[in-house]
């Protein structure tokens, strides 16, 4: 049976069908076999019923054979059956587990930019709930399609080989009951759209609040976020109940049918009996010919209304499976290493204010450089556009003499260490977390990064020590923590470019100490790029770029920019009096 993975992105429904129609003709002629074995039981009980009531029968030659035909049919279908829900099951989830693969992988290579713009909740919902539509849609429904064909294929010669009458009469309410279905179906297929928007934005405010549990507690948000998952809530319950309304009248107004159809067999067939126009055997078998696929045909319904939903599903899956994923570069035998070069370099986002304009510098090959400049002044914007996060449209950025457009992603980002300002953990052990670059690190060096990084005094002292697991997004950390395991965690990596963004923030003055004579050691085994806004940090560099509203206005060396009038000798000598202040009061508390 085929397992191949789905890799078209334009997918109907019925064609990801087509990736288990193995499965699923087996599964059908399963159904087959078993739906003729019990249709077939009503025809022994007419025979046997009219060779009674003509007093041809006896006990050995016919109700002993009717009985064990009977039960035998009855063990061919329940085999059957067992085989058609095992094949079903099969299909169903060979093929959605090969959609939810694609539909993961798809994300992962997706650009920032989508993600920029997407609700995380949205994104769960439609890779869960919507895939588990589908699941129940390819389980049930599929074959049950061809079950209520195949009951019309087979019932319906039956019934007017029997009595054309007695098969018209029985038969007077199913275009009813089809239109019914059909109409309902129409009624029902927008509403299942706006039913999983609405829960799409439930999840998404649900994710938020439980993600971002802690700053909603320190404000004080509780009451309002509360206020607005119930909103959404409310939103969701009201769709969901006009689903269900339409539901509740759809099977009332079903039942009502099928139990009149019942009711029109029930009564004609036995008028005719007591008539002497049909024979008591061929009621039985008219009775139970409809008990048998008025149900299915009601069923339509069902089918429909799922047929619809799992329509919605797909659509909603392939909005995602349509967004075009990065270039993927053939990989260059040639390294990303050497020197950056940045020529005549704009970028903005969405077409907006430009975050970078006309961006021109050299960073060479083992130096420490540092950015420097406010917030928003395109610091972070660089080291995006670098590890080709984002990619630019003008200018140029060379690595090594290469355009950095046509150098390959994956292996872009494996020669870079990112330490992030806000890092993220998984919720894995400390040592998990630090070889996440490099899984293949032995102890001893896992231990020496972390001593780098000025963590390995605090993870000794953790309850596991390295094995001791640091709770969603690192949460039994702190903030400085956090930093430094990113740190240890960069580090191991033995990148070819290090970035650290802001990432001493969260750290003391000791600690930030520790770690930049940790790093001056390693000088010149990377090229290490800081972004900082504590002066302090900046001293290490070879070189500091200072940044204003996306352009380069200052570089030099701290001694070179600290020599001359401009925005780097300002904040030095703001920074130098707030410190010494600091100082002073601290020394005066201590007096005191």
């Amino acid at each position: 049976m085929s397992t191949e993975p789905i890799q078209s992105s334009n997918k109907t429904l019925w064609e990801l069908i087509a990736y288990q129609k193995k499965r699923y003709l087996f599964a059908i002629a399963a159904m087959i076999i078993g739906t003729i074995s019990l249709l077939s039981v009503p025809y022994v009980f007419k025979v046997t019923l009219d060779s009674l009531t003509s007093g041809q029968a006896d006990l050995k030659t016919t109700l002993i054979p009717a009985a064990l035909i009977i039960v035998g049919l009855n063990v061919l279908h329940g085999i059957f059956t067992y085989f058609r829900g095992k094949l079903t099951a099969e299909a169903s989830e060979s093929i959605v587990r090969s959609l939810r693969h694609e539909l993961y992988k798809h994300l992962e290579r997706l650009p920032c930019v989508f993600h920029d713009k997407s609700d995380t909740g949205d994104l769960v919902q439609r890779c869960s709930s919507d895939v588990e539509t589908l699941r129940v849609f390819l389980a049930t429904q599929v074959v049950e399609i061809a079950r209520v064909a195949l009951f019309f294929l087979i019932a319906m010669p039956i019934m007017f080989s029997q009595d054309f009458r007695m098969s018209l009469l029985s038969l007077s309410l199913v275009p009813v009951i089809v239109l019914v279905a059909i109409l309902f179906f129409r009624k029902v297929r927008g509403l299942f759209q706006k039913v999983d928007e609405a829960e799409g934005k439930l999840t998404t405010v649900l994710q938020e609040n439980l993600t971002g549990i802690r700053v909603v507690r320190a404000f004080g948000r509780g009451e309002f976020e509360m206020e607005k998952f119930l909103k959404r809530n409310g939103e969701f319950r009201e769709l969901e109940f006009q689903l269900f309304k339409i539901l509740s009248v759809y099977w009332s107004i079903s039942d009502f049918l099928v139990f009149t159809q019942l009711g029109i067999v029930l009564i004609g067939g036995g008028y005719w009996v007591m008539q002497n126009q049909i024979t008591i055997g061929t009621w039985i078998l008219f009775w139970w010919l409809m008990r048998t696929i008025i149900w299915p045909i009601r069923h339509i319904g069902r089918v429909l209304a799922d047929t619809g939903k799992a329509t919605v599903a797909i659509d909603r899956i392939q909005e995602i499976l349509k967004e075009k994923i990065e270039s993927v570069e053939e990989v260059s035998d040639a390294p990303v290493e050497g020197e950056i070069v940045v020529r005549n370099l704009t970028y903005s986002y969405k077409e907006k204010q430009p975050v970078l304009t006309d961006l021109s510098l050299t960073i060479k090959k083992g130096e420490t450089v540092a950015f420097l400049g406010p917030p928003g002044s395109g610091k972070s914007t660089l080291v995006n556009l670098l590890v080709r996060l984002y990619d630019y449209e003008e200018g140029s950025i060379q690595i090594g003499g290469h355009e950095l457009k046509q150098l390959n992603r994956d292996s872009v980002r494996n020669a870079f260490g990112m330490v992030l300002q806000d890092p993220f953990l998984y919720s894995k052990t400390v040592r998990e977390n630090v070889v996440v670059g490099r899984s293949s690190a032995a102890d001893h060096e896992v231990e020496e990064s972390a001593h780098a990084a000025d963590i390995h005094s605090n993870i000794v002292d953790f309850e596991h020590g390295y094995e001791t697991a640091v709770g969603e997004r690192g949460v039994t950390l702190s903030g400085g923590q956090r930093q430094r395991l990113a740190i240890a965690r960069a580090l191991l990596k033995e990148p070819e470019f290090l970035v650290l963004d802001d990432s001493l923030s969260a750290v003391d003055t000791k600690t930030e100490a520790h770690i930049l004579r940790s790093l001056a050691k390693r000088r010149g085994k990377h090229t290490t790029i800081l972004i900082a806004h504590r002066l302090s940090s900046t001293r290490l560099a070879d070189r500091i770029f200072v940044f204003d509203h996306g352009k380069l206005i200052q570089n030099g060396s701290h001694d070179e920019l600290l020599s001359v009038k401009g925005p780097y000798q300002k904040l030095w000598n703001i920074q130098s009096d707030l410190e010494e202040e600091i100082e002073q009061d601290l020394s005066g508390a201590k007096k005191s």
